[in-house]
């Protein structure tokens, strides 16, 4: 289940998908999908949005531009440190908890690979906190992939010499 505040049915299921693969239908045209009338169809899709479930953020299509995204695990015995980094630099586009040799995995993008080198090394290589790290680079993205990105990356410290 995706929220312990708001359970989806299927008629839900069937609204959010039809959203994220066509954003612009009409309330209108998605009632005919799903066979509801226009207005049920925007009251719920109200109660989603109030819910958290579903979002509309605009951002950069990574499948369309030139930009490089590397994915960096990170073993590290203060998680809450490493992925409070985020919030700091614009390049830091997200951070994921997870289970396993890693326990937290961030994602970096710039627009070259000489940045995100230079990113990783002054967020992590030298973290005390850190016992080992791994970064890739992501080289194909194969369906429309929107990342809310803050493109001022000169405003982050990582760009600034030392």
């Amino acid at each position: 289940m995706m929220s312990n505040a708001y359970s989806i049915d299927e008629i839900d299921q069937k609204i959010v998908q039809l959203i994220q693969k066509r954003p612009n239908l009409t309330h209108t045209e998605i009632a005919s999908h799903v066979r509801r009338s226009q207005p049920t169809v925007g009251m719920r899709i109200k109660k989603l949005e109030e819910a958290g479930i579903l979002n509309f953020h605009a951002g950069i299509n990574l499948k369309d531009v030139d930009i490089y995204v590397a994915m960096v695990w990170i073993s590290t015995n203060n998680p809450k440190k490493i992925i409070s980094l985020v919030n700091e630099c614009p390049s830091l586009v997200n951070a994921f908890r997870i289970s396993g040799e890693y326990n937290v995995i961030i994602m970096v993008a710039s627009f070259t690979i000489k940045d995100i080198e230079k990113i990783v090394n002054r967020h992590f290589r030298n973290d005390e906190d850190i016992s080992a790290i791994r970064m890739e680079l992501i080289t194909e993205v194969n369906d429309d992939f929107i990342l809310p990105l803050n493109i001022l990356y000169e405003e982050c410290s990582c760009y600034k010499d030392e």
